[in-house]
């Protein structure tokens, strides 16, 4: 009895080290597709703020809120599954996904320098016309929702690519930690991003020299966040857009290799004539090539959406603000 007993101690202990090695592949497996995820999520912290930009600040938390909870309804019921089922039937359909979802990202930002110089952009400091919740949560939740499909291909991919491959449900885990872990990140930053004024005004009323300096920073720099976080947001559009497209290139279906093939021998060339900032000079390459990809990508769609006579808005429509 005594040895069936130890035998059964031990066949448990082989368990809990099995089950505590899957959960830390799960928890490698959950950092490494949020890492590879990280363009997107940048964007998507991005364009996040504008949503809230000039309405009622006891609105904005609020309104962060239900976006936050629209975005993880997105990615938990109808993106990871989706991607799952096609990864399990369809996986070729993956890489083409990827690309649509890449080439619309060139367009966001391809579109948003278009309006930058043909003057369509709204002017600094020009007040938002007050709008209804429910309609700026929809636009927002929408906007995430080819964000959020963008982040969760990526991780999936990130996943495969890096032999971590397994089972449904392993992967179902993981992208559920990912898609958890980056919503709560990006509407975090974003909560935190649009009541920094707010935090800055409280602090400028305190009797403390060092609060008020500390408040007054703040409330003076926010402008400047939002201008630099917008000129980000569009960087990253375009570098993850044609990154996205030149890697989709080289895959399965398509396997053109050229495009690819090129930037590689750029990044290497890069990489191994600068020494010590090798590995960093030749990221910039490869990031810079992949922005001006995805910079002609979305100029062309532009063109068809909005510059030529078939793809122009009829008179009176306003310009699609994204």
């Amino acid at each position: 009895m005594s040895g069936g007993l130890v035998a059964l101690l031990d066949d448990i202990s082989v368990l809990a080290r099995a089950a505590a090695a899957s959960i830390d592949d799960v928890g490698t497996a959950a950092g490494r597709a949020s890492t590879k995820a990280a363009g997107v999520v940048v964007d998507d912290t991005a364009v996040t703020p504008r949503y809230v930009e000039g309405l009622d600040p006891k609105r904005e938390l609020p309104i962060i809120k239900r976006i936050t909870i629209g975005s993880l309804r997105n990615k938990l019921l109808f993106i990871v599954p989706a991607i799952l089922l096609l990864n399990a039937f369809l996986p070729w359909a993956l890489s083409p996904l990827l690309m649509l979802g890449g080439t619309y990202l060139c367009f966001e930002g391809a579109e948003k320098v278009w309006e930058k110089l043909a003057g369509h952009a709204p002017a600094a400091g020009e007040e938002k016309q007050a709008a209804d919740e429910d309609q700026i949560v929809k636009g927002a939740v929408t906007t995430d929702f080819i964000l959020s499909a963008e982040i969760m291909v990526i991780s999936l991919k990130a996943v495969l690519d890096e032999g971590l491959n397994g089972s449904f449900w392993y992967l179902l885990v993981v992208l559920v930690i990912v898609a958890i872990f980056i919503t709560l990140l990006v509407y975090g930053t974003v909560g935190l991003i649009v009541k920094m004024d707010d935090i800055g005004l409280a602090l400028s009323r305190r009797e403390s020299g060092l609060s008020q300096t500390i408040g007054r920073g703040l409330v003076q720099g926010m402008p400047k966040l939002l201008a630099v976080l917008s000129v980000v947001g569009v960087a990253a559009m375009l570098w993850v857009g044609g990154h996205i497209i030149l890697v989709g290139l080289s895959e399965d279906p398509i396997g053109w290799t050229v495009p690819y093939d090129v930037v590689h021998h750029m990044e290497e060339a890069v990489h191994g004539a600068t020494g010590a900032l090798g590995g960093l000079l030749g990221w910039v390459t490869n990031t810079v090539a992949s922005a001006v990809l995805g910079a002609a990508v979305g100029a062309v769609v532009v063109a068809i959406m909005h510059v030529l006579p078939f793809g122009a808005p009829s008179e009176g429509e306003d310009v699609a603000a994204h």
